[in-house]
């Protein structure tokens, strides 16, 4: 579907989504617990409902109604021999050494770039401990089961492997330890998966760089739970509100959160934006904007939004460190560029970075979303800084990770 927004500045008050990243750890707990567990989700997305019905194939029974997920754990109900994750890469890699745990056979059915997008070295690490993993054009084949020992792998390559190992290792028959080798990036990831481990009872030590975790360990995330609002998803609104006199104000988040986008409140304050947080709101508003240096390594997500807003910021906004984007839903240099320059802003792509040059005021033009919710979504933030109409196309590849940002995004006033 193609969407055409009006320009200029949008003000007004959003209730933010719940945290994408912390539902599916949720979910994935609350399926390998001890008894029923009900998970209150505002906006549950499509990348949500692929681990859900993931863990029903290994045989759990979750069943989704409005804003809850209720979870009877993996025993209640027969297994499939067939997992579809749609183009949830957190399905895909956290599931995987979880279901080597659990002894699962089958195959994730991948759709989109998923396939495309790397596996190692999670899959080696997880062959050399038991497991038989096998990569068609279509398909990736899982058999075997993980054996408790030492595992190591490095930490710059993707946060998502070091999650799913720690979600796997305490089902094992015996205590193991995982040694995360080089830089990590994104380190805010990993810290909620070790924030909801703690949660839910597993026993673990982590010191420099090795956990040691105990085997034959149950997770218990309790009766119910509630996903907080996402930093993720309200990165878009409050770059809209960095190019708005009036801002926008977020509501539903938490300050004292692990979320590791929640620093995008640091990088609009850097960029000169107006930054106000009372209690679970936080709201933005214009201030003199100028170019900053973004390191990507720990926030790659807020790229193409924060790009948005430097793409009319006075001077140069260097990104730094982005290589991974290139493998993400889209090549995300590539896409943001592309956003950028087709409403006519200055950005300039290199290997691992981008270049944006700001302008006054960004143009009429047509913003393909390459079937990526978070140029989709950026479209809507670079329309807030634009002088003309702005065209998305495929615009509904939202529904990835927030299914109602559409809606949401009508609700704000806008000052053309």
């Amino acid at each position: 579907m193609t969407k055409e927004f009006l320009p200029g500045e949008r003000s007004g008050e959003i209730v933010i989504p719940a945290s994408k990243s912390q539902a599916h750890r949720a979910v994935i707990l609350a399926a390998l617990g001890r008894h029923d567990a009900e998970i209150t989700c505002k906006g549950i997305s499509n990348d949500i409902v692929a681990t859900a019905s993931c863990m029903n194939s290994a045989g759990a029974n979750i069943e989704i109604a409005g804003n809850k997920i209720h979870v009877s754990p993996v025993g209640h109900t027969q297994r499939s021999d067939t997992f579809e994750c749609g183009e949830s890469g957190s399905t895909l890699r956290f599931l995987i050494p979880v279901f080597g745990a659990l002894g699962v056979e089958g195959e994730f059915i991948p759709k989109g770039r998923l396939i495309d997008r790397p596996l190692s070295p999670l899959d080696e690490v997880l062959k050399s401990h038991g497991m038989s993993i096998t990569k068609t054009e279509t398909t990736i084949k899982c058999s075997g089961r993980l054996t408790p020992g030492e595992y190591e792998i490095p930490g710059d390559v993707s946060s998502q492997y070091i999650t799913g190992l720690l979600l796997a290792l305490p089902l094992l028959d015996g205590d193991s330890t995982l040694r995360v080798t080089g830089v990590l990036q994104s380190k805010g990831y990993v810290a909620m998966t070790e924030e909801l481990l703690l949660k839910s009872g597993i026993e673990y030590t982590h010191h420099g760089d090795t956990y040691r975790i105990k085997g034959n360990q149950k997770p218990d995330m309790g009766d119910c739970f509630t996903v907080e609002g996402d930093y993720s998803n309200a990165a878009f609104y409050l770059c809209m509100g960095a190019l708005s006199s009036d801002g926008v104000a977020v509501m539903g988040l938490n300050p004292d959160s692990s979320q590791g986008d929640k620093a995008v409140i640091s990088v609009l304050k850097e960029m000169g934006a107006d930054v106000t947080i009372d209690g679970t709101s936080v709201t933005v508003r214009r201030g003199e904007l100028h170019g900053v240096t973004i390191d990507a390594s720990q926030i790659p997500d807020l790229i193409p939004t924060l790009s948005a807003v430097a793409s009319v910021c006075e001077g140069e906004t260097h990104i730094i460190n982005a290589g991974r984007l290139r493998i993400k839903e889209s090549d995300r240099i590539a896409s943001t560029c592309a956003l950028i320059n087709n409403l006519g802003g200055n950005a300039k792509e290199l290997s691992d970075g981008i270049i944006i040059t700001g302008v006054k005021n960004l143009a009429e033009g047509t913003v393909d979303s390459c079937n990526d919710h978070r140029i989709a979504m950026s479209a809507a933030v670079a329309a807030c800084a634009s002088t003309s109409k702005v065209t998305v196309l495929d615009s509904m590849c939202v529904r990835k990770s927030y299914p109602d940002f559409w809606e949401d995004f009508a609700t704000l006033n806008i000052k053309s």
